[in-house]
Formats: structure tokens, sequence, C-alpha cells
């Protein structure tokens, strides 16, 4: 049935973790991501980090005064609606919590070990001296999102997802079974396996490059910087069950694409930085991932449908068409005045586009 598809018109995504940073960027991450999605869960981890409610609903209207000012249909404008998360902190209180349910636009917390990615060092330093925090977003109904890595030196980087599972996640959930949580761009077998073992409160996203790619796609032939992300690709036999799930029609996983703009010449250097733009053509990739498993007809519950039913909100209504014709992915975009930005698989083509 897949080779005779030419054709998918999917119930419009939304995108459960995406950065669009702050500022200047916002004039090309912000249009490039209201192109493919309705929602958008945005990362806190700016400079400095969204800690407060009052914060994230400041950076909220600096995306909307982004999008305003771009070129963008009106008709995708007013659909756009970016969803905000506050960065956990060790001093994160519980009336902030309180704070951020009232508000309407928070739609989560998020949880970074210190030092495990861009922008982490404000991150928790005593998971469960966070107790109260979590006990009220129990309370609230507000999800938990874990950058699932250990950080400690001698962890080999390769294993810092796993070793998270057992010495962290595990205790948070053992410790608060009705918190929901996401265990965001899981990587490894072992990640997926354990979402499987947990209650429906708890569900995980991938990202496109993690269903694409694997280590030696990074590492074989030449360091190639543009694959670099945290957490790391890991071994094909993971990037093999990261694909069956995602593709199984469980709605314990949903689309998250992690999109990272860094400008390019801080991506090849000699120490470049974490992190995949994928944005402008997520949706042409993740269809390249089913289309491999002969599972186009799973795409749209993953994109469209279980992620918004794990936050407890509506379906979109409108859509979305993808077409197989080729996409042409550009070398590059131009970002901050003067510098470019890289995306993910410059210059190469892909099977599929969307339809404008």
């Amino acid at each position: 049935m897949t080779d005779t598809i030419q054709t998918l018109t999917i119930t419009q995504p939304d995108d459960w973790h995406i950065h669009l940073r702050d500022n200047e960027a916002l004039a090309t991450t912000v249009p490039h991501a209201c192109m493919s999605f309705n929602r958008v869960i945005c990362m806190p981890n700016l400079v400095p980090p969204v800690k407060t409610t009052k914060q994230a609903m400041n950076y909220r209207e600096r995306i909307l005064t982004a999008l305003d000012k771009s070129d963008i249909p009106s008709e995708r404008k007013n659909k756009f609606d970016p969803r905000m998360v506050l960065y956990l902190t060790d001093h994160t209180t519980a009336d902030e919590i309180a704070h951020a349910k009232a508000s309407g636009i928070v739609q989560a917390v998020k949880l970074y070990p210190a030092g495990a990615t861009t922008n982490s060092a404000d991150g928790v330093t005593d998971i469960l001296g966070r107790a109260c925090v979590f006990e009220s977003m129990q309370k609230h109904g507000i999800p938990l999102l874990v950058h699932g890595e250990v950080t400690h030196n001698d962890v080999d980087i390769f294993d810092r997802e796993k070793q998270f599972l057992d010495e962290v996640l595990s205790v948070i959930i053992k410790n608060f079974p009705n918190l929901y949580i996401v265990m965001e761009h899981i990587t490894t077998k072992d990640a997926a396996d354990f979402c499987l073992a947990q209650a429906s409160n708890v569900g995980a996203t991938i990202t496109p490059q993690h269903l694409l790619f694997n280590r030696n796609h990074m590492l074989v032939g030449g360091i190639k910087p543009h694959f670099y992300c945290l957490p790391i690709l890991k071994r094909a036999d993971h990037q093999k069950r990261l694909l069956e799930v995602a593709t199984s029609g469980n709605p314990k996983f949903f689309l998250g694409t992690d999109s990272a703009p860094h400008a390019t010449y801080t991506k090849e250097n000699a120490c470049g930085c974490a992190g995949c733009y994928s944005a402008p053509h997520a949706l042409p990739l993740y269809a390249t991932a089913f289309e491999r498993m002969g599972a186009l007809d799973k795409l749209e519950n993953f994109t469209s449908r279980f992620g918004a039913e794990f936050y407890g909100l509506p379906v979109n209504t409108s859509t979305i068409t993808l077409v197989k014709s080729n996409m042409d992915v550009p070398k590059s975009y131009p970002y901050l005045d003067d510098k470019t930005l890289t995306p993910l698989l410059a210059g190469q083509s892909l099977a599929w586009s969307v339809k404008q």
C-alpha cells in the first residue's frame, strides 16, 4: 500500500518539543515552525532561562510579535499557538506552579539535569529536593518534561540515558505516580521499553534524526557536526527499536522534533553546538522514516493525535498535505542578521514535500 501513495493529507500536526530561541532568532524560527505546526511546546532554556510564569508570558509575546512581522499567510498565523514551559530549578516553588496553571498558556515544566545540554547550567541538582513542586504539578495536572540523561563525568555519553532511567526517572515515578511525564527525545531501546512499562501518564517524544540516523551517520568517514545533538545518536539497534515503537500505533509515542537552531559557524567549529535544525522540513523527514517501515498509515496519529490526547488538548481540525515529490533541503537559511543557519540534511533531497 505504501508504495502506491503519492498524496497524504493528515490532520495538522503539533510539535511537542521545539527550540525557537529568542529575540532576532525568532524572525527565522517562528515562521518555519508556523508553516507546519499549530501548537508548539517552546523550550525554556534561553539566556536567561524562562523560570517564571511572567517570563513565559513575555516570551510568548515576543514569539507572536515575530510571527506578526512575518509574511506567513494570516490563516496560518491565526492557528499558531505557542505553549510555554517553565525551566525547573532548585528554587522553583509550588506557588509558581499554581500561577502557571492559572495562566492558561504554560503547558509544562522542564527538568534539565544541570549541565545536560545547551543552556542547562541552571538545571536541577537535587531531584527529590523538588518534591513540593512535583506534588503541586500532580495537583494541577502540569506535566514534567525530562531531558533524560545523567551528567556524571564518569558515565559514558552513550550510556547516560539508561542510567538516568535507573537512577532518576524511576525514583520520580515511584514517589509521584500520578505525575504526567514526557520522556523527551528518547534515543535508546532502553527508554522505549521503559516507557512501555509505565502507566498511561508517561509518554515519550521521538525526533526525526533519531528515527533516520545512528551514530555511524555522524562518525563514519569524518565527524559531521550537523548530526551532533544531545542526547547523542546511538547504535543502529537503538534506532531500529525507536522506529518500531514510533510506527507501532502506540499512543505513548508522539512527535517532538527537538529542532534546535545554531548559527552555522557555531556548529562547524572546534567544539560545535549540540542540536539539529529540522523545523522547516520535519514532516518530510518523518514521512521518510515511516515510509521505510511501510507505516505511512500510522503517521497521522504519531504527528497529529497522540500528543494532543496526552496533553488533554483537542485534536486540530485543519489539515496539511504531503506529496511524493522531491524536496531539496536548502543549504542554509539567513539567520541573525548576517549569519546563516544550516538545516539537517542541507543540500540533499527528500522524497516527500509539504504541499503549499
